[in-house]
């Protein structure tokens, strides 16, 4: 594998090779790339990793790497500034021939104004990991911006289905289901000391994760039991004043690295979420064999299938009383139990997302020298 590539280098992998572009991670996205890079680079790829120099500090990418200043939200300079460096890295000769593959709307759009002018032009493929949620004007332009990077992409991927459609509606040529399975976590053992059921939520303490939902929810509650939130984020100290003022039967745990065995201890997975493409923990819930309740939230339904009982986002009430009916009932919680377990041997895994990614990739070099798609 090429050496990494320090600021202000302008060398990237040679002919065949794939260049991913990502913003700011901090799980989900950054877990999915850092997989592939893996998959890929056992394949004799040549891989490379263009991010923030703090994304690229935080996951273990097995491949070159060049710092790019994409940041957590729109900016027309930094992006553009982010785009000519892109670009720069891209012209270099050992880039000829490359797939340029881009992971969430901020790094499509510097990808896709750093290679439109180049020629030969890289294939660009674009996979959408989250929607763009709210009505004001920042909403509106998020939007807009998705809907141009759509149209540039030679192939676009989405992890859900309204994501699909939003893609299709915009005017993409090439549009599938992406395919981001959670990575297998160890066998976990139980780590909580008996006592009341466990209700178990794993989530980023962010506004799309519905906390204040979950809170309203679990006031609600007629059964007892202990609700354990493990995660960090923006939220947390609004959660923990509303949890301490309401006397709420939950924890805030913060950022954990024992989530397998946290799921060997619960009864019950819960999700409040007002948008998930393919939620990770209920990926993880449904491998562990733990009986799942969630919001019917962007792709969520199509991870879970008929093993989750699903209620309407916002409806704390609801929320409360499916979890009431599992704690209720053992029998119910081990039916459920056995469902989770089925679907999650239904789920596709490392081998799929890779094997789409390189299928998807060779779609996107036909693209882009304007020869059929063979694939």
């Amino acid at each position: 594998m090429a050496e990494t590539v320090r600021e202000g280098a302008d060398a990237v992998p040679g002919h065949g090779a794939v260049v991913f572009v990502l913003a700011t991670s901090a799980g989900g996205v950054g877990r999915h790339v850092a997989e592939l890079c893996s998959g890929l680079s056992a394949r004799g790829a040549a891989v490379h990793v263009a991010a923030p120099a703090e994304t690229l500090s935080r996951f273990s990418f097995d491949a070159a790497t060049t710092p790019v200043g994409i940041g957590a939200s729109l900016h027309p300079l930094r992006d553009l500034r982010a785009a000519a460096r892109l670009r720069r890295a891209l012209l270099a000769p050992a880039a000829r021939g490359a797939v340029v593959h881009a992971h969430g709307v901020r790094a499509a759009l510097v990808a896709s104004l750093a290679v439109r002018t180049l020629r030969p032009r890289p294939g660009l493929v674009v996979t959408l990991h989250n929607a763009v949620l709210g009505s004001g004007g920042r909403a509106r332009l998020g939007r807009a911006v998705q809907d141009a990077v759509c149209r540039c992409a030679d192939v676009v991927l989405a992890v859900s289905q309204d994501l699909l459609e939003q893609a299709r509606s915009a005017g993409a040529r090439r549009v599938r289901r992406a395919l981001v399975p959670a990575p297998v976590l160890r066998p976990g053992a139980p780590v909580l000391p008996p006592g009341d059921p466990v209700v178990l939520v794993v989530a980023r303490l962010a506004p799309q994760k519905g906390l204040g939902v979950l809170l309203d929810a679990v006031g609600l509650l007629r059964h007892r039991a202990r609700v354990l939130v493990a995660g960090d984020g923006p939220l947390r100290a609004v959660l923990a004043e509303r949890v301490e003022a309401r006397g709420l039967p939950l924890v805030l745990l913060g950022a954990r690295d024992d989530v397998p065995d946290l799921l060997a201890s619960a009864d019950v997975a819960v999700s409040a979420s007002e948008w998930e493409g393919q939620p990770v923990f209920l990926q993880e819930a449904l491998r562990a064999g733990v009986p799942v309740v969630a919001t019917d939230a962007g792709g969520t339904a199509e991870v879970t299938g008929a093993a989750a009982d699903l209620v309407p986002v916002g409806d704390a009430a609801a929320l409360a009383a499916a979890v009431d009916a599992l704690l209720a009932d053992p029998q119910l919680r081990e039916e459920r139990r056995a469902r989770s377990r089925e679907r999650a041997r239904q789920l596709p895994g490392a081998a799929d997302a890779l094997a789409q990614v390189l299928a998807e990739h060779g779609a996107a070099r036909c693209a882009a020298r304007g020869a059929p798609d063979v694939g």
